[in-house]
Protein backbone atom coordinates (compact mmCIF):
# COMPACT_ATOMS: atom_id res chain seq x y z
CA UNK A 1 0.00 0.00 0.00
CA UNK A 2 1.05 3.51 -0.51
CA UNK A 3 0.48 6.06 2.14
CA UNK A 4 0.37 9.79 3.22
CA UNK A 5 1.50 11.39 6.58
CA UNK A 6 0.92 14.58 7.74
CA UNK A 7 3.85 15.97 9.24
CA UNK A 8 3.76 18.23 12.43
CA UNK A 9 5.25 21.04 10.28
CA UNK A 10 2.35 20.89 7.75
CA UNK A 11 4.29 18.69 5.22
CA UNK A 12 3.18 15.68 3.63
CA UNK A 13 5.20 12.04 3.75
CA UNK A 14 4.65 9.62 1.04
CA UNK A 15 5.66 6.04 1.18
CA UNK A 16 4.71 2.16 0.80
CA UNK A 17 4.80 -0.82 2.91
CA UNK A 18 2.33 -4.16 3.61
CA UNK A 19 2.21 -3.13 7.13
CA UNK A 20 1.26 0.53 8.55
CA UNK A 21 0.73 0.40 11.97
CA UNK A 22 4.13 -0.61 12.13
CA UNK A 23 5.25 1.43 9.75
CA UNK A 24 3.41 4.43 11.81
CA UNK A 25 5.19 3.55 14.78
CA UNK A 26 8.76 3.01 12.96
CA UNK A 27 7.91 6.47 12.12
CA UNK A 28 7.02 7.88 15.41
CA UNK A 29 10.12 6.25 17.25
CA UNK A 30 12.23 8.08 14.88
CA UNK A 31 13.70 4.65 13.16
CA UNK A 32 13.32 4.47 9.25
CA UNK A 33 12.75 7.46 7.40
CA UNK A 34 15.78 10.21 8.23
CA UNK A 35 12.83 12.96 6.72
CA UNK A 36 11.06 12.47 10.77
CA UNK A 37 14.16 13.62 12.09
CA UNK A 38 12.83 17.28 12.88
CA UNK A 39 9.43 16.64 12.79
CA UNK A 40 6.36 14.22 13.92
CA UNK A 41 4.42 11.81 12.07
CA UNK A 42 0.62 12.92 13.05
CA UNK A 43 -1.67 11.28 11.08
CA UNK A 44 -2.42 9.21 8.14
CA UNK A 45 -4.66 11.15 5.33
CA UNK A 46 -4.04 9.07 2.53
CA UNK A 47 -4.15 5.25 1.62
CA UNK A 48 -4.19 3.39 -1.48
CA UNK A 49 -3.72 -0.41 -1.98
CA UNK A 50 -2.14 -2.35 -4.78
CA UNK A 51 -1.77 -6.06 -5.60
CA UNK A 52 2.05 -6.04 -5.30
CA UNK A 53 5.07 -3.66 -4.57
CA UNK A 54 6.22 -3.04 -7.61
CA UNK A 55 2.77 -1.39 -8.36
CA UNK A 56 2.95 0.58 -5.22
CA UNK A 57 6.54 1.56 -5.99
CA UNK A 58 5.43 3.21 -9.50
CA UNK A 59 2.41 4.90 -7.91
CA UNK A 60 4.90 6.08 -4.63
CA UNK A 61 7.14 7.55 -7.63
CA UNK A 62 4.04 9.43 -8.89
CA UNK A 63 2.54 11.03 -6.41
CA UNK A 64 6.54 11.91 -5.34
CA UNK A 65 6.40 14.05 -8.45
CA UNK A 66 3.11 15.79 -7.62
CA UNK A 67 3.22 19.28 -6.78
CA UNK A 68 1.61 19.98 -3.13
CA UNK A 69 -1.36 21.52 -4.48
CA UNK A 70 -2.19 18.18 -6.42
CA UNK A 71 -1.19 16.11 -2.91
CA UNK A 72 -3.84 18.03 -1.45
CA UNK A 73 -6.71 16.91 -4.01
CA UNK A 74 -5.73 13.63 -3.85
CA UNK A 75 -5.94 13.26 -0.02
CA UNK A 76 -9.33 15.49 -0.31
CA UNK A 77 -10.63 13.33 -3.21
CA UNK A 78 -10.72 15.38 -5.91
CA UNK A 79 -8.32 13.54 -8.15
CA UNK A 80 -9.26 10.09 -7.99
CA UNK A 81 -7.03 7.26 -6.44
CA UNK A 82 -4.93 4.91 -8.71
CA UNK A 83 -5.99 1.91 -5.83
CA UNK A 84 -7.10 -1.40 -8.22
CA UNK A 85 -11.05 -1.67 -8.10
Amino acid sequence: MVYIIRCSDGSLYTGITNDLPRRFDDHRRGRGAKYFRGREPLEVVHLEFFPDRASASRREWAIKAMSRPQKLELITGSIPSASPA
